[in-house]
C-alpha cells in the first residue's frame, strides 16, 4: 500500500518564507517584466529636423532603389556581403519590396547635433514645424511606422533647449490630435541617473498638462559617456536607469563616436566594433536584462557614395550582421544608401538561420527527439529569433507554418510565454 508522503514545512513556514521574499516578487514583477513581444525597428535613421517632408521614407526608398541599380542590383549586392546565390536572389525580392514599401522603420527627426545651434527663435520655429510635418505624415499614411525627435541634451548649457524643443514638439503634436502610435523621444548624451529623473519628471508634466494616460510618453537614453558606464563612485550608472525610472525608458541607444571620442580614441580607429565599444555594449545588455529596454548599435560613418560605395556596403553589411550576432538587434543610418546594406544583411541573418531555428522549434513544440535537447529558455529564444525575423519582413509566416509547424499566435506564445500567460488571465 503507498503512503502518501508528508512535507515538513508547515504552513506557516511556507508563509514565512512568502513573507521573506514579498520585496524579490515584486521587484521581478515591477522591473522585469520582459520583452512586451512587439515589432522593435530594425534601425532608426537619423535626419536634421527640418529636412523631414511627409514624403521624405518614400524620397529615401527610390534613391536606395536607384544607388543599388546604379552598382548592379540588389542581388550583387547581396553576393557582395557573401551570400549564396539562392539566398541573395530571396533576400533581394524582399529588400527591393521592402525599400518600396517602407524603406525607414524608425525615422529620428534632430535637434542635436544634426541641426546645431541656430537661435532659439529659428528653432522654436522648426520645432513647430517639425510636429506639423509629422502629423501631417502620420495622417496621409507616409510617416515611417517609428518617429519622433532627439533634442538637446540636459547639460547646463543646452538643457533649457532641449526642454523647449521637447516641449514645443509634444505640445504641438497633442494639440494636433491623437499622438503617433510610434512616437519615440530620444534624450542624448547622458551622463547621471539625475538627468534621466529630469526627463521622467518632464514627460509626466506634459502628460498631466496635456491629459494623456501616465506612462505614455516613453524615451530612449543615448549612451554616449563613460560616466554612465562607470560612475565616480566605481558602479553603472547605467544598470540603475531601469529601476530608477521603472517602465519609462522603452530603448538604450549606443553612441559610437561621442563615446569612442570621450576616451581618446583616435578618429581613424572609432568604430561599432572597437574594444572599447564591445565592453560598453556588453554592460548596456547587462544593465537591461529581462527589463523589457531594448538595445540599439550606433552607426559608421562610411557612407556608400562616389567611388566607394560597393566598400561601403561590405562595411555596413558586416558591421550590421556582427550586431545582430551579439544580439543588438537595431543600429543607426545615416544616409539612403545605407538602406539596401542595412535590409540585405539583416534579411540574410534571419533567412539563413530560419531552417535551423524552425527545425530545433519543431522538435521542442512536438516533443521529438533530435540533435539538440532544447530546454525552454532556449525554444524562447528560438522563437523569438524567428518572430523577430517575421517582425522584420525577412521571412513570412507561410515558411514559419511550414518548416516549425507553428502559426504566428503560437510563435508569439513561444517566445513570450509570460505574455501569453498575463493576457490569458
Amino acid at each position: 500500500m503507498a503512503v502518501s508522503p508528508t512535507p515538513s514545512l508547515s504552513a506557516a513556514d511556507l508563509a514565512a518564507i512568502d513573507a521573506q521574499l514579498a520585496a524579490t516578487d515584486q521587484l521581478l514583477e515591477r522591473n522585469y517584466p520582459g520583452d512586451d513581444g512587439t515589432r522593435q525597428p530594425v534601425h532608426t535613421v537619423y535626419v536634421p529636423a527640418d529636412r523631414f517632408t511627409p514624403s521624405f521614407a518614400a524620397d529615401w526608398g527610390a534613391q536606395a532603389l536607384t544607388t543599388a541599380e546604379a552598382h548592379g542590383g540588389l542581388e550583387k549586392l547581396g553576393a557582395l556581403l557573401g551570400q549564396e546565390p539562392e539566398l541573395a536572389a530571396a533576400v533581394a525580392a524582399r529588400v527591393g519590396a521592402k525599400l518600396r514599401a517602407e524603406p525607414i522603420e524608425d525615422l529620428r527627426l534632430d535637434f542635436e547635433d544634426g541641426f546645431g545651434d541656430r537661435g532659439d527663435e529659428a528653432e522654436d520655429v522648426a520645432a513647430v514645424a517639425a510636429a506639423n510635418a509629422v502629423a501631417t505624415a502620420v495622417a496621409a499614411g507616409t510617416a515611417p511606422p517609428f518617429i519622433g525627435i532627439r533634442f538637446k541634451c540636459f547639460e547646463a548649457p543646452t538643457r533649457a533647449r532641449g526642454l523647449k524643443t521637447l516641449d514645443l514638439f509634444v505640445s504641438t503634436l497633442a494639440q494636433a490630435g491623437e499622438l503617433p502610435a510610434g512616437l519615440i523621444l530620444t534624450l542624448p548624451k547622458v551622463t547621471t541617473v539625475a538627468q534621466v529623473q529630469a526627463m521622467d519628471f518632464a514627460v509626466s508634466r506634459l502628460e498631466e498638462i496635456h491629459g494623456l494616460p501616465a506612462g505614455r510618453l516613453r524615451f530612449e537614453v543615448q549612451v554616449e559617456t563613460p560616466q554612465l558606464i562607470l560612475g565616480p563612485d566605481g558602479t553603472s550608472p547605467v544598470a540603475q536607469l531601469p529601476h530608477v525610472v521603472p517602465g519609462r525608458i522603452s530603448a538604450l541607444h549606443y553612441g559610437t563616436y561621442d563615446y569612442s571620442a570621450s576616451l581618446q580614441i583616435s578618429a581613424e580607429y572609432q568604430s561599432m566594433e572597437h574594444p572599447v565599444a564591445d565592453y560598453a555594449k556588453e554592460v548596456m545588455q547587462l544593465a537591461v536584462a529581462g527589463t523589457g529596454i531594448r538595445l540599439s548599435d550606433g552607426s559608421t560613418n562610411i557612407i556608400p557614395v562616389g567611388d566607394a560605395v560597393e566598400d561601403a556596403w561590405k562595411l555596413h553589411g558586416r558591421l550590421v550582421r556582427r550586431s545582430l550576432e551579439r544580439g543588438y538587434y537595431q543600429g543607426w543610418d545615416l544616409h539612403a544608401a545605407q538602406l539596401p546594406s542595412r535590409f540585405a544583411a539583416t534579411y540574410a541573418f534571419y533567412r539563413e538561420g530560419l531552417p535551423a531555428a524552425a527545425a530545433r522549434l519543431r522538435n521542442y513544440v512536438e516533443r521529438t527527439e533530435g540533435g539538440v535537447m532544447d530546454e525552454p529558455a532556449t525554444a524562447r529564444a528560438l522563437a523569438a529569433f524567428v518572430l523577430r525575423g517575421v517582425q522584420c519582413g525577412a521571412v513570412g509566416t507561410e515558411e514559419v507554418q511550414t518548416l516549425a509547424g507553428v502559426e504566428l499566435s503560437q510563435l508569439t506564445a513561444l517566445a513570450h510565454p509570460r505574455l501569453a500567460h498575463s493576457t490569458s488571465k
